[in-house]
């Protein structure tokens, strides 16, 4: 930060909004005094971005690892995660005994890039490990008897689940009894009886200890590789075959990390932020294409590369194309078919975009209509036919997003007589411990997830009592959820100050991610000038200083709500709050603001 602005243009002031134009109130982010001045001493930090680490629970002690972080400092003990060991023993036993292994995938970025990860280690030893992702539409989510069944009659002798599995009691119950044996890698809250197969590794099992709650699969993955090296080394079987470098494929486990949104803390920040290092080599083929196909120039890789032009497009074969086309780019060294795959996947997210779209838009006329959105509710449950399942969880972020509230969107395929719904939540609200406690109340034929996803499926004359009692549930967690909606200022800044330097300070601090927010910076008394609203509802303005300093910015899909129609009236005196993004358009090496939120001081509270 020293060849950033002054220090006095980031002094702790706080703009007062009790409400703004989204409902939101604001404060400072808070942080202790104490640690602010210990990191400062300890690491020679300004005190902004002491501020900014303080207000993220990072103590003096953490401080460098959390700036700097390494494998050789946070990488964990491959044993303490409860079976971790069990499975590299049963795996690498299969190899040497020449047994068919197979990898069964979710059907979602983090699904295939755990699968990838696995191909690719299996293949650094000479042996092909065949893939099997199941049909979003035909099998549903996770492990089926159908599945097993299919496995087992293609030869395979030990399946590994990948991003699933861990709430699979019947269906692997069923792979025992037709001899085919299991090891369960997954992420996912699951239920107090694992199932019955030979290794379940999951840091969100009941009495797993490792402390990596965190991680995505992919995370969960890579500590697996540690652990067949290890068990593998131990048994010689490198004598003859190189090692595999696991660190060669920290991109596919930082691509996992953060299309799951995963919190970027400890070790999983590790992963991460090393993993977009790796990334930005583009040396995995399939990356390499998608962000051809994208339009995007190789360069150092994001959070942003990761969670809005490569995820996206992996997503969408899971989502309405082929469920295994994702695991199958991000597996092929072969860049002909990295750039076949990559163009179906584009061509398909393309598609994607215009279901979701519609899909949105009939979802929020009947949210609105029913005025579930504004009564109070503690969650919105909304429904319709033939609505595609593979965007139901996109729309119910979207429409979270709009109420600040947990959305379930179900779409009900009335000849089938089955609804397939996903929900995302907030912040203080567990919806996946609601879907589950649903499922163990008889309203669901399937149900789970984590803390602020779940996935769900419901007979449609079921979905009312679901959403009376996920109401009930949710009800004694929405004053929690309330007082974390809380837009938190980092720091108050004239548009002068909004500098290259100031953006790429506080950049020490990426990836963000849930436990490591993006800085959000405040400015007060702005006017916005030259408003124009975009294809999708987005509004790109000029945000003008009582001094005359002036910074570009936009505002996402808001041009129908109060905080896009201020900007697009030109409105002076607002109070404005956002993430300073780099604006390296024809090399110009600026910055711009993407709008969080509005205020005008003006306002009636």
């Amino acid at each position: 930060m020293a060849d950033g602005p002054p220090a006095a243009l980031l002094t702790p002031g706080f703009l007062d909004v009790a409400r703004s134009l989204s409902g939101r109130a604001w404060r400072q982010r808070p942080a202790e005094a104490s640690v602010i001045r210990a990191l400062m001493q300890g690491l020679g930090l300004e005190e902004p971005l002491a501020r900014a680490l303080a207000a993220r629970g990072v103590k003096a002690e953490e401080g460098a690892d959390f700036l700097e972080p390494t494998l050789k400092a946070l990488f964990p003990n491959p044993s303490s995660f409860m079976d971790m060991d069990v499975a590299a023993e049963a795996i690498v036993s299969a190899i040497e005994a020449g047994e068919r292994i197979h990898v069964f995938a979710d059907y979602d970025v983090d699904g295939a890039s755990s699968a990838a990860l696995l191909v690719r280690w299996f293949r650094a030893l000479g042996h092909d490990l065949p893939l099997y992702v199941p049909d979003r539409l035909t099998e549903g989510y996770g492990p089926s008897p159908m599945a097993f069944d299919r496995l087992k009659a293609s030869g395979a002798d030990l399946v590994i689940t990948v991003d699933c599995g861990a709430a699979a009691n019947e269906a692997i119950a069923h792979a025992g009894a037709i001899g085919l044996r299991v090891v369960v890698i997954d992420h996912h809250m699951m239920r107090e009886e694992p199932p019955a197969c030979i290794a379940v590794v999951n840091p969100n099992r009941p009495g797993d200890t490792s402390g990596q709650g965190n991680l995505a699969a992919a995370g969960v993955v890579f500590v697996l590789l540690a652990a067949l090296n290890r068990e593998a080394r131990k048994r010689g079987l490198f004598a003859e075959t190189p090692e595999p470098d696991i660190r060669q494929w920290l991109d596919l486990a930082a691509l996992g990390a953060i299309c799951d949104v995963t919190g970027l803390t400890g070790f999983n920040r590790a992963l991460t932020g090393l993993g977009l290092k790796v990334m930005s080599n583009w040396g995995n083929p399939g990356l390499r294409a998608l962000l051809a196909v994208a339009g995007s120039e190789p360069g150092p890789a994001k959070s942003s590369h990761a969670g809005f032009v490569l995820g996206p497009r992996i997503n969408a074969g899971g989502r309405i194309g082929r469920a295994d086309l994702g695991a199958r780019l991000l597996s092929t060294d072969d860049p002909d078919e990295a750039r076949a795959l990559a163009e179906e996947l584009d061509a398909l997210n393309i598609a994607r975009r215009e279901v979701e779209r519609e899909v949105t838009e009939t979802a929020t006329r009947r949210v609105e209509a029913a005025g579930h959105h504004a009564d109070g509710s503690a969650v919105v449950v909304v429904s319709g036919e033939d609505w595609h399942p593979g965007v139901v969880g996109i729309v119910a972020g979207r429409l979270r997003e709009r109420w600040r509230k947990p959305v379930v969107v179900i779409g009900v395929d009335a000849v089938a007589g089955v609804g397939k719904g996903s929900g995302r939540s907030q912040p203080g609200m567990n919806l996946g411990r609601a879907i589950q406690a649903a499922w163990r109340e008889g309203l669901l034929m399937a149900g789970g997830g984590h803390a602020m996803a779940a996935g769900l499926t419901v007979r449609p004359d079921g979905i009312d009592a679901l959403r009376g009692f996920l109401n009930t549930v949710l009800a004694g967690e929405q004053a929690d959820a309330d007082a974390l909606d809380w837009v938190e200022v980092d720091a108050l800044i004239d548009p002068g100050a909004a500098t290259r330097a100031l953006f790429e300070g506080f950049e020490r601090l990426a990836p963000f991610g849930p436990a490591n927010p993006e800085p959000l910076f405040a400015l007060s008394g702005v006017q916005a000038r030259e408003p124009v609203q975009m294809n999708g509802g987005h509004v790109r303005c000029r945000l003008v200083g009582a001094d005359g300093s002036s910074i570009k910015a936009i505002a996402w899909r808001c041009a129908d709500l109060p905080t896009g129609k201020a900007l697009l009236a030109g409105q002076g005196g607002l109070s404005i709050v956002g993430r300073l993004k780099a604006d390296d358009w024809n090399g110009r090496k600026g910055v711009q603001l993407e709008i969080e939120d509005i205020a005008d001081p003006r306002m009636a509270v």
